[in-house]
């Protein structure tokens, strides 16, 4: 069954983990977030608010469409002066125009249908010279075999059903390029991104962060039984592997400027 964002019990899957240091790292490369103000659109349980918070934004604002989510974010950031959390949309965030150096766009896009009125209110959030950085997964990117990294592999070489819906809610690379250039932005830079999502000290623990399906919508698909095969089937498979086991996803990051 899809997952329900706005359920009180699925929030808090979204929020028991820090971002790792591959991402910061790769973000700075990117961009120097220091001093800068940052809107955080779809910022779910504001993992990624508190990391921009961390390498130095002066101000994040998390945006999501879930009261449920925003709560969690408020709690996960807690601690943190300069973050904020606003209930809005994807194309209408309801937050003040040209009031943002760089906006981030992480694990959305996937979730919405038409790309351009989401980047249109990114421009319109941007001041100029501002940056938009879309982070999300590409059919190719989701359907890499699995190994003692890629753990997602795994997911649909067991359930070779799940790829219908994996792929049939991600966007081609051309898709993105070409509602980027229609909202008129100006595409810098796209890459790849392997982010470590997870070290895992042995195999209990790896078992029972899937069983929990955190932060892994696409596991809402299966029932509890298929579930527990596909947890045998992979911890089957990395019986062998050398333990600390890095658990990495792959990502496609697409870099944009507000001209």
């Amino acid at each position: 069954m899809p997952i329900d964002f706005h359920d009180p019990n699925n929030r808090l899957t979204y929020t028991t983990r820090e971002a790792d240091a591959s991402w910061s790292s790769f973000l700075s490369s990117i961009v120097d977030v220091s001093n800068k103000r940052v809107a955080d659109i779809g910022c779910g349980g504001g993992i990624y608010t508190k990391a921009l918070i961390q390498m130095g934004a002066s101000h994040v604002v998390g945006v999501d469409f879930s009261e449920e989510m925003l709560k969690a974010a408020a709690n996960h950031c807690k601690d943190l002066p300069h973050a904020a959390f606003h209930q809005g949309e994807a194309s209408q965030t309801g937050l003040p125009s040209n009031a943002f150096d760089v906006v981030l766009e992480r694990a959305l896009v996937h979730h919405l249908d038409d790309l351009e009125p989401c980047f249109r209110e990114a421009v319109r959030l941007l001041d100029d010279g501002g940056m938009l950085i879309v982070q999300d997964r590409t059919p190719e990117d989701c359907l890499l075999p699995g190994d003692e990294h890629h753990l997602r592999g795994y997911f649909f070489e067991r359930f070779p059903s799940l790829k219908e819906k994996e792929v049939g809610r991600r966007h081609e690379d051309g898709q993105v390029r070409k509602a980027l250039e229609a909202a008129g932005l100006q595409l810098v830079h796209s890459t790849r991104l392997w982010e470590t999502r997870r070290k895992y000290t042995h195999l209990e623990e790896l078992s029972e962060d899937l069983m929990q399906r955190t932060g892994r919508s696409i596991l809402h698909e299966l029932t509890d039984e298929e579930l527990q095969a596909l947890v045998s089937f992979i911890t089957g498979k990395l019986e062998a592997a050398p333990l600390p086991i890095q658990e990495k996803d792959a990502w496609t990051v697409w870099i944009a400027k507000k001209a």
